[in-house]
């Protein structure tokens, strides 16, 4: 008797395995397994057979859209389908990649404003207090705003990987699967150095991460870090907040205080210049009149 095709239900298991083989960061991976998960949910809604086929991505990425879905979630859903149908075909789950030469969604050129100082320093206060969970989050929001470092690298850091004598932490398999070393001044290392000490009386203190949740149970990852900073913004009065928004603050302030552009790309993991643009660009124009001022080429 012949047996029956497995689901892709039933094989997206195997494909988390196969992305944490490849050093794939956890972040990236929860945001392929949602691509297909939300693939499935929508096949069953619609009655469409859950197979990986042009037709019916097409049709999944339509119902995003027609949802209200941002173009980037669009397109990381369709990229995490791309992938999965990519690693199937390479497995011999399915006979071909049916998916190959598909076109992307295309991404919009959003404009993201950072914070300005005055809203950062309201961050900072909203973290005031002497509660684990204050120290916790002052520490999170100040290497966040300092380093740029992403929100899923700064939820999985470890003890052993930040050094605040020396004022450095070592993000391991970053965005690339690429380890790297970003500095941070005194002022972060102090309420670090304030947080780890408060860490120590917790009852998970012999855990390896950084980051420990206020009550003694469960964990503090991503979604955990996610749900305190929008909770500080709310409290500094910061509205439309998202934690991915400090990022694109150190980096424009970065610039800002005259730092090179090698060396941010270098902190901030990127590889390709195209980055830097991207998160800078609301204050592009800004810099340029700055620098043209300062260049005074109308003076002859």
């Amino acid at each position: 008797m012949a047996t029956s095709p497995i689901s892709l239900a039933e094989l997206l298991p195997s494909w988390e395995v196969a992305l944490r083989s490849e050093h794939k960061s956890p972040h990236t991976i929860a945001q392929y397994r949602e691509g297909v998960r939300g693939f499935l949910r929508w096949c069953e809604h619609t009655g469409a057979t859950p197979e990986l086929s042009k037709a019916a991505v097409q049709g999944f990425v339509a119902a995003l859209f027609d949802g209200g879905a941002q173009a980037n979630t669009a397109r990381a859903r369709y990229m995490a389908l791309r992938r999965f149908s990519h690693w199937l075909a390479s497995e011999g789950e399915i006979a071909t990649d049916r998916l190959l030469g598909m076109t992307p969604p295309k991404l919009a050129a959003k404009i993201t404003d950072p914070l300005t100082e005055a809203e950062l320093r309201d961050l900072f206060r909203a973290c005031q207090g002497t509660g684990f969970g204050d120290r916790r989050d002052e520490g999170i929001v100040r290497l966040m705003a300092e380093t740029g470092m992403r929100a899923g690298e700064c939820a999985s850091l470890v003890v052993a990987d930040v050094d605040t004598l020396h004022g450095r932490a070592i993000i391991r398999s970053g965005k690339g699967g690429a380890d790297r070393a970003v500095p941070f001044g005194p002022q972060t290392a102090a309420v670090l150095d304030r947080y780890m000490r408060v860490r120590r009386s917790h009852k998970l203190a012999g855990r390896s991460e950084l980051w420990l949740p206020t009550r003694a149970a469960g964990s503090f990852g991503y979604t955990s870090l996610y749900r305190a900073l929008r909770r500080r913004a709310a409290l500094a009065g910061i509205p439309d907040f998202h934690p991915h928004l400090l990022r694109h603050t150190a980096a424009t302030r970065w610039l800002a205080a005259g730092g090179s552009e090698g060396g941010l790309m270098a902190v901030a993991g990127w590889k390709q210049r195209q980055m830097l643009d991207r998160y800078t660009a609301a204050t592009a124009a800004e810099r340029a009149a700055e620098e043209a001022r300062r260049l005074r080429l109308g003076d002859l």
